[in-house]
């Protein structure tokens, strides 16, 4: 019985990366200068601080902009609303999505099941499980997945025959 997994991760390095890069270029910008522009990593997410919403908007383009270079989906991706902080500052948590919820799983089952491919698919944790006889069926249920357009970037992984 060939298998695979459909998966939902990001490259935790690439987001470290776009978040340094992100953090040099607000302290080097001259539209950032004295708006108290910073932008860190916390147990949420990324935290993004500056004097004003609008601030705090423009870093949130600016790192959008680093992880797309990056080669980070922004589907990843989910900016929480920004709201007044301490000292007049304004805060903005951008958390990063992984792995595939309940209700994406099940999104991801119909699309397989609707299609009348002869392949079975499974939800294991945060991930699907897609099994069928031969090793054609599970790539045309790989083709099948990458035309759909979910809320969540796809990957897969663990191909086995």
């Amino acid at each position: 019985m060939a298998t695979f997994d459909v998966v939902s991760k990001v490259n935790q390095a690439e987001v470290d990366n776009a978040l340094l890069q992100t953090s040099k270029e607000i302290g080097t910008r001259f539209d950032f200068r004295d708006t108290s522009a910073s932008c860190e990593r916390t147990s949420e997410g990324i935290a993004l601080e500056a004097n004003s919403e609008g601030r705090v908007e423009a870093i949130l383009e600016v790192l959008k902009g680093k992880l797309v270079k990056r080669g980070v989906s922004l589907k990843h991706v989910d900016p929480q609303k920004a709201v007044p902080g301490g000292k007049g500052l304004f805060r903005q948590l951008v958390k990063i999505k992984e792995g595939i919820d309940r209700e994406n799983a099940r999104k991801v089952i119909e699309v397989i099941k609707g299609s009348k491919i002869k392949v079975q698919a499974a939800i294991h944790e945060d991930t699907v499980r897609v099994s069928g006889k031969n090793r054609d069926d599970l790539q045309a249920a790989i083709a099948l997945l990458r035309q759909q357009e979910l809320p969540f970037e796809m990957q897969y992984v663990n191909f086995r025959e």
